[in-house]
């Protein structure tokens, strides 16, 4: 038996995973386009894109290789970006975790720096370690990109290193072209204190008025 990936819904206080549907289009289509600056190493689909994007991360979900989620922001019930996990794998028995990735997260523009990805990688952490058992969640990004780098070291991962051409690139323009990846991991025994510290990031965002619902 291999272990096949299925996330359930992790509820927080700023933002609530729910497993990726169609029914989160519509806001990913806006959520998508309120500032494309800070997507340059990422994909992020256009509003004409959302729904073959949504049937790209269903069909690796059908795999069992891949569970992805909508960010719902918990003060306007509107879904603000995606994340996923992912590469779940299994070296002592084939029916249990022992590693996943966290991975395929993007956010709204407005969305970032307000303590909604720092909870979504507590409750994606949480529930790996907690959850599932496993001894290791692994992240990495483009070794070139110094923002979701910045991000993944706020979490507390540890930086592990650049493995050259590891997989292809998500950048514009690149297609067919492969990228080097910073590696990253929390291994069972550092996620007492990376789930401290991403607590304490939680609570200094939620007060005083984080569920105060925007206009």
């Amino acid at each position: 038996m291999t272990f096949t990936l299925k996330g359930p819904v992790l509820e927080g206080t700023l933002v609530r995973l729910e497993p990726l549907d169609h029914r989160h289009a519509a806001d990913l289509a806006v959520a998508a386009e309120e500032d494309r600056g800070t997507y340059g190493f990422t994909t992020v689909p256009r509003t004409d894109e959302v729904g073959a994007y949504i049937d790209a991360q269903l069909a690796r979900a059908a795999t069992g290789r891949l569970a992805p989620y909508a960010q719902v922001s918990r003060a306007t019930g509107r879904a603000v970006g995606t994340t996923a996990y992912w590469e779940p794998r299994s070296w002592l028995t084939d029916d249990a975790l022992d590693a996943v990735e966290v991975g395929f997260t993007w956010l709204a523009r407005s969305t970032q720096g307000t303590g909604v990805n720092a909870e979504a990688k507590l409750l994606l952490f949480r529930h790996a370690f907690e959850g599932w058992g496993v001894s290791r969640v692994d992240l990495k990004t483009d070794a070139r990109n110094r923002r979701s780098r910045a991000a993944i070291e706020r979490t507390g991962a540890r930086f592990e290193g650049v493995l050259r051409n590891w997989s292809r690139s998500w950048a514009p323009g690149e297609e067919g072209r492969l990228r080097d990846s910073a590696i990253y991991s929390i291994t069972a025994a550092e996620w007492p204190g990376c789930r401290e510290r991403l607590e304490e990031r939680v609570r200094s965002a939620v007060e005083p008025s984080a569920l105060t619902p925007r206009p």
